[in-house]
């Protein structure tokens, strides 16, 4: 009996049913993984079914069940079918984590309709579709845990307006959904990183990316674990009196009039 309760004590999230968008690969993975870790069944989702399969093979090795999933959840239609299917494989869904997004970067005068168009579909009408349709599930249930990827980037950054629109409508979202599903106990937040090592900013020239570094007071970059430890926290019950939040983890690079 003792060993049985020690066994749960370190598996905050058994048996728990975890829906993670975007994660292929990169924070997405790193979040599935780590959820899995804390006892989760994992749903990966992501429009590359073979880094979906080869996050899902990771998963299996934590002894946790997979779901793999290759809809684009930035689609109404495929987003509501994704909940469909794994409400009938699993009977529930108890945490969304809506973490695939996008960049298409370009100056104002620069900025065509397409990059537009994509990065708000993805961005933020994907996390409309995801928590939809997830909260119908979570409110029969009457729980849930809600967490939205937004960005330091919602505070306004050059050459971003269409990523930096969809992160402060993530953040707008966040704040209303908290509002509305509170009553069916249903935690939503979101949080916003700052410079984080990934796909996207391995790309960055590295005196570039040194510039950028020296602005955050703790002189370093973000890893993947540092985010994916929050989101753990954010979806176990420790925090749950904890909802409607934005929390920046930057290493303190929006702390203050200016850093730079």
């Amino acid at each position: 009996m003792l060993e049985q309760t020690n066994a749960q004590s370190h598996s905050p999230l058994l048996n728990q049913v975890a829906i993670v968008t975007g994660s292929g690969r990169g924070l997405g993975a790193t979040t599935a993984l780590r959820l899995a870790r804390d006892g989760a069944n994992i749903v990966v989702n992501d429009i590359d079914s073979e880094n979906a399969k080869a996050t899902g093979k990771e998963i299996e090795k934590l002894g946790r069940k997979v779901f793999l999933s290759s809809h684009d959840i930035s689609q109404y239609k495929s987003a509501n079918t994704l909940i469909e299917e794994v409400k009938a494989q699993f009977g529930r869904i108890d945490i969304l984590v809506n973490n695939a997004g996008i960049t298409r970067d370009a100056m104002l005068h620069k900025m065509t309709e397409e990059k537009w168009d994509d990065v708000i579909r993805i961005n933020l009408k994907g996390p409309f579709n995801m928590s939809q349709a997830c909260a119908r599930v979570m409110m029969e249930q009457k729980s849930g845990r809600i967490v939205n990827l937004a960005s330091v980037a919602w505070l306004g950054n050059v050459g971003q307006t269409n990523y930096s629109a969809s992160k402060a409508g993530v953040v707008g979202m966040t704040r209303t959904l908290a509002l509305e599903l509170s009553k069916y106990n249903i935690n939503v937040n979101c949080i916003a990183p700052g410079l984080i090592d990934s796909v996207l900013t391995q790309q960055i020239p590295a005196e570039v990316k040194e510039k950028f570094i020296n602005r955050i007071p703790l002189k370093r970059i973000g890893q993947p674990t540092d985010i994916a430890n929050l989101i753990a926290f954010l979806v176990s019950d420790q925090a749950s009196y904890v909802t409607g939040q934005c929390i920046q983890i930057d290493g303190g690079l929006t702390v203050g009039i200016s850093n730079a």
